[in-house]
């Protein structure tokens, strides 16, 4: 997987609008904000399972001519099985939402590891799937790609882990580079020139950082300060409160209980937080966070919460429960696949179809995927605030050229 935002975070409620359309020739899906961590880490390893291997579940859900399959860590154990079985869940909605889709979804269990994985995408290509959705975990991508490329079929997996996007492998996550590269383009378009960041010193924050450094030289930003942490938050803070005097804007990318003691680490160590435009990611969107002083007014890019919020509503009202967080992914996946399938011929699912330009609407917002396999988002920008998080500018209604 994925995405680093938390699989078991609450949603909220909703109505109802029509699944499908066409936007700017491209298929509409449907239209969230996110709590985010982890399934086990930020990029979605999962640890090896414990005693006996569980045994793989197979189903078969409506009777399309197009067949998809969707592979899924559902026999997973601990927060992993949890999140595909809410993934699924929100698959079989997707097609009941949808009006009469040709699709029959071939949902297989790839009980979490890499093996499963290419196993179970083995077994749906031997079905006759034109297109398979997932995995989820990094890990398990290019053990199932290794079989899609053989035969020339398109794979949209869930991982946050760019690195394995590419040659017919689209990722639908929610990737860091889209936060960084929204929020930073959002301070240089009101007035941020010289930047600091304050990241961790793990995959998330290696991703960031790269991110950060690319889009603040293309918008002709400097880099007055940076620094990474490890467990000693406070000897980086004291590092870079020193040099923050430089910049205007500072940007922080860590999850809601790390965020808050990096915060109380900087106003330890004298930076007056109140001078700097705070800048973060999706992990911002985190109740410790919104009741977090130091952090309050600071800003992050994320996607327009009244998705998330309408998807959630109609997910309880169906299965009783709320979804994770990331099982927006397979409901738009679904979704998007079903579109294509009513409106394109035999190319349906190629490349050239997937990486259109104008891109795809879905619960989540604008998404299109790049050429590289990694997507874009369209992404609001919203503030901290005591009572949650407040919208400062909105998600685009389109993509620029």
């Amino acid at each position: 997987m994925a995405d680093p935002r938390d699989p078991t975070s609450k949603p909220m409620r909703a109505t109802r609008r029509t699944a499908m359309g066409l936007l700017l020739g491209a298929p509409l899906l449907g239209a969230c904000s996110g709590v985010q961590q982890t399934l086990t880490n930020q990029f979605g390893q999962q640890p090896p399972p414990d005693g006996a291997q569980p045994q793989p579940q197979t189903q078969a859900v409506g009777n399309g001519s197009v067949k998809v399959g969707l592979v899924l860590p559902l026999s997973a154990p601990g927060n992993a099985g949890v999140a595909a079985t809410s993934m699924k869940n929100a698959a079989e909605m997707a097609l009941a939402e949808f009006n009469n889709p040709d699709i029959q979804l071939l949902i297989k269990d790839d009980t979490g590891n890499p093996q499963g994985a290419q196993f179970a995408t083995q077994q749906a290509l031997d079905e006759g799937a034109e297109i398979i959705l997932g995995p989820l975990f990094a890990q398990s991508v290019p053990a199932a790609a290794s079989l899609t490329r053989a035969r020339g079929i398109s794979m949209i997996a869930f991982s946050t882990d760019s690195s394995v996007a590419g040659r017919g492998v689209y990722l639908l996550s929610f990737l860091p580079e889209s936060d960084v590269n929204r929020i930073i383009g959002y301070a240089s378009s009101v007035g941020k020139r010289s930047y600091a960041a304050l990241l961790p010193e793990n995959a998330y924050g290696g991703v960031v950082e790269a991110a950060f450094k690319q889009i603040v030289s293309s918008k002709g930003g400097r880099i007055a300060a940076f620094e990474k942490y490890g467990a000693d938050r406070a000897g980086a803070a004291r590092t870079i409160a020193q040099a923050l005097t430089g910049a205007d804007a500072l940007l922080l990318a860590d999850d809601g209980d790390s965020l808050a003691s990096v915060a109380d680490a900087l106003t330890a160590a004298g930076a007056d937080l109140r001078r700097l435009q705070l800048l973060g990611t999706g992990l911002w969107d985190n109740p410790r966070v919104f009741a977090t002083p130091a952090l309050q007014g600071g800003l992050y890019a994320a996607p327009d919460p009244s998705g998330f919020r309408n998807f959630s509503g109609r997910y309880r009202t169906r299965y009783g429960q709320d979804p994770v967080r990331t099982a927006t992914l397979a409901y738009d996946a679904v979704a998007l696949v079903a579109a294509l399938a009513r409106t394109l011929g035999g190319k349906r699912f190629s490349g050239e179809v997937l990486t259109n330009p104008s891109g795809f609407a879905g619960i989540d917002g604008l998404f299109r995927f790049r050429a590289d396999g990694t997507n874009e988002r369209g992404l609001a920008v919203m503030k901290v605030a005591t009572g949650g998080a407040q919208a400062v500018a909105g998600s685009p209604k389109s993509f620029g050229a």
